[in-house]
């Protein structure tokens, strides 16, 4: 990076830069390793040497120390070294959907939306819906919403899939405990670079919106549904009261639904084997359960069950996530490995 030739082209010393910083964790942590392999070595020869019985477990709880230090600094490193997702940077689109249960469904997909929306604020990160539909007693049908911040993909991701609850509903007059499910999808959301759109493929119906919004729904056509006709995809939008604001919000949606299929048409490529259990984004798989007279919640993928019901819908995921993700290097490193 200091040679003239590439200080004067500033594309390469971007390149350069970022590549610096994509190993530089990576090299401190393997300096370390050194450092503490070469301390290792010196402690050995110590012991080699006469010493009385005070010193002679001095070094021994040292070497106890330097041992573990190495074990866990090269954890580090094969960690490190997993290829990283190259979405891990990117925002997010977030789809929540009511599945069974019917009404009680929807309110339960509302539970999900302020609960991420609660999760999104504790990390600083904006959200904005993009795409709504409610239902009769106010919950959601289907919320689309966007999140913005620095690694929102890399931890959201491990929540796409269908998201179980155990309650009494608030639309039961018996008190019997009903099931009910929602569907969530955590899509990357897609640059125009990273997804070409032919504007030939797309068909664009601008119509009157039909929710709140006074006056001006009645008077200007803003809502807009774009068809992808290759794909037979569909995205409506319609919450904001400029068409051009739709407009602009329903392309992102499509973006990121092009490139999720896209992504898990590649992922569909990896043999069995070699597939991951989370991050796949099949929307079919259950993953959680959310059981209310008991105060647990159980994680499908991994077998963990905690009790905090109330913090975790007040957004404090950040437990069930570490251990999710946690259990997904473990398993992509007995994949490297092996």
């Amino acid at each position: 990076m200091a040679q003239p030739e590439v200080i004067a082209d500033v594309e390469r010393l971007q390149t350069l830069a970022r590549e610096r910083a994509s190993i530089q964790d990576l090299v401190a942590t393997y300096r370390k390793y050194k450092s503490t392999l070469k301390a290792l070595q010196e402690m050995g020869v110590m012991m080699g040497e006469h010493l009385d019985d005070e010193m002679k477990a001095l070094v021994q709880d040292e070497l106890e120390s330097l041992k573990a230090r190495r074990d866990r600094l090269l954890q580090d490193i094969k960690l490190a070294l997993l290829p990283k997702d190259p979405l891990d940077g990117k925002d997010v689109i977030v789809e929540i959907r009511a599945g069974a249960g019917g009404e009680e469904a929807s309110l339960f997909a509302t539970d999900l939306f302020r609960m991420y929306t609660r999760y999104a604020e504790s990390k600083g990160w904006p959200a904005e819906v993009m795409s709504s539909n409610q239902s009769g007693i106010g919950g959601f049908k289907e919320i689309i919403f966007e999140v913005k911040g620095k690694g929102a993909y890399s931890r959201l991701k491990y929540e796409s899939g269908v998201h179980r609850v155990q309650r009494v509903p608030a639309t039961e007059a018996s008190g019997r405990i009903h099931t009910s499910t929602a569907t969530v999808a955590v899509l990357p959301e897609a640059d125009e670079v990273d997804v070409d759109i032919d504007p030939d493929d797309l068909r664009i119906d601008i119509f009157h919106s039909g929710g709140a919004g006074g006056q001006n729904v009645n008077k200007v056509a803003t809502a807009v549904r774009i068809t992808h006709l290759p794909t037979g995809m569909v995205v409506t939008c319609q919450d904001e009261r400029s068409q051009l604001k739709n407009r602009t919000k329903a392309m992102a949606v499509l973006r990121a639904r092009l490139l999720d299929r896209e992504q898990r048409k590649q992922r569909e490529q990896i043999t069995e084997e070699r597939r991951s259990q989370v991050g796949t984004g099949e929307r079919a798989e259950k993953i959680r359960t959310y059981n209310f007279p008991q105060d647990r919640v159980s994680d499908h993928r991994i077998g963990l069950t905690v009790h905090n019901l109330s913090g975790i819908l007040e957004g404090r995921l950040d437990d069930l996530i570490d251990a999710v993700a946690t259990d997904e290097q473990a398993r992509q490193l007995e994949e490297a490995l092996a």
